[in-house]
């Protein structure tokens, strides 16, 4: 159970942000880098963190602005799935869940909180600030308990989830409200 909060967390933290939480999960293991994550054990680790590293700042610092969001939206809604299922992976080495379920749990997380996300930037037509730097922490944070604190993150993870089925639920209710006042 507890690999599979600790999935739930590591696949919240890469439906906010794609670079951050590859980046931390890095140099989480030490000199090792990334030899223990599926995928990007194949890649030279000194192009992979210059890449990482390059699309971190990339994330942190396009994200203040409407445009920067815009774009950072369409990459990270085409690439959350799948580094959530890498984030699955790498940090639930050691369960006896089959590698697909936990890649396909991870990855389904990824896209439905970053579907929440597109969902929130269009309806508000931008993300606030302080809703950026929140998504920041918190995408530290989700890995950082990964790690360190699987109950914690994995109940974050869970009440994000709760979060999308909520905010989902009134999208709809705003959606059919409005058709009807105007008789669609």
């Amino acid at each position: 159970m507890i690999e599979i909060l600790a999935t739930l967390s590591a696949s919240a933290a890469a439906g906010m942000r794609i670079g951050i939480p590859l980046l931390i999960v890095g140099l989480l293991q030490g000199s090792n880098l990334w030899s223990q994550v599926p995928v990007l054990s194949h890649i030279s680790p000194p192009i992979l963190f210059g890449c990482l590293i390059f699309w971190s700042l990339v994330e942190l610092l396009a994200s203040k602005k409407l445009w920067g969001q815009r774009l950072l939206q369409l990459v990270q809604l085409l690439m959350s799935p799948v580094v959530g299922a890498i984030m699955g992976l790498a940090v639930a080495n050691a369960t006896a869940t089959p590698n697909w379920l936990i890649a396909l749990i991870g990855g389904s997380l990824a896209l439905v909180l970053q579907l929440v996300q597109v969902g929130w930037f269009y309806r508000l037509r931008g993300l606030p600030l302080w809703a950026v730097f929140l998504q920041d922490t918190l995408c530290v944070a989700l890995v950082l308990f990964a790690f360190d604190a699987p109950w914690q993150g994995g109940l974050i993870a869970l009440i994000l989830l709760w979060f999308a089925v909520r905010s989902a639920k009134q999208w709809y209710d705003w959606y059919h409200n409005k058709s009807r006042r105007y008789g669609a």
